[in-house]
């Protein structure tokens, strides 16, 4: 929100990679082509075009990119918007705008949990593992969360399985009941007898 750098955008734009935000009031465009908006669109869609905004010192460089100018009647003003995507409806690409402050969240949670500081391989296909394990990893342990009763933070959470990844313990039963789950595996573990390490008949010397 507010970052603008149209140079960073045709970057975006020559590696395939989508971006949305909100365009600044004294941007300097031309509109090149109006695209049509569907009767059955957001009647708050105002209008859906193609423009070119220069840029550079001498404002030498373009950058095409959608404009789509939006009324929110839920807080009546104008919101105006850009985008590289040009797939998506208008309503797609305001939805992804609005919801932006969710995608900040997960990525805060998987840098606030998970060992993504630091990667474990120094290529490509190392990263992209890494990252789609944690990725995995964070949805089982959301998944986990919405399912139990019992309140815990997503961090404490991912804290005791980390310290407990090498015990055999029920996690679903432990993180809905603490402590009945734990007296149910020191129980268990009373009635397994202590394996001598020598037999006690043979002379150690």
């Amino acid at each position: 929100m507010g970052y603008v750098d149209y140079k960073v955008y045709q970057h975006f734009t020559d590696s395939q990679i989508t971006y949305v935000t909100k365009m600044k009031s004294n941007t300097s465009y031309q509109s090149t082509e109006e695209f049509d908006i569907p009767d059955l669109a957001d009647a708050g869609i105002l209008k859906d075009e193609q423009i070119v905004v220069r840029y550079g010192k001498n404002r030498e460089f373009t950058h095409t990119s959608r404009r789509i100018a939006y009324w929110n009647s839920e807080h009546n003003k104008l919101e105006v918007f850009m985008t590289n995507n040009t797939e998506l409806s208008a309503e797609d690409i305001v939805e992804i705008y609005r919801r932006r402050w969710v995608i900040e969240t997960l990525f805060k949670q998987l840098k606030q949990n998970f060992p993504l500081k630091y990667f474990l391989g120094d290529n490509v296909n190392a990263i992209e593992i890494q990252i789609w394990v944690t990725l995995i990893a964070n949805l089982l342990f959301s998944v986990l969360k919405k399912r139990i009763k019992q309140r815990w933070a997503f961090s404490n959470m991912v804290t005791f399985v980390r310290i407990n990844l090498m015990s055999y313990i029920h996690l679903y039963e432990f993180l809905e009941n603490p402590e009945k789950s734990w007296l149910a595996v020191q129980k268990a573990r009373e009635k397994v007898p202590d394996m001598p390490l020598f037999d006690s008949q043979q002379a150690c010397f």
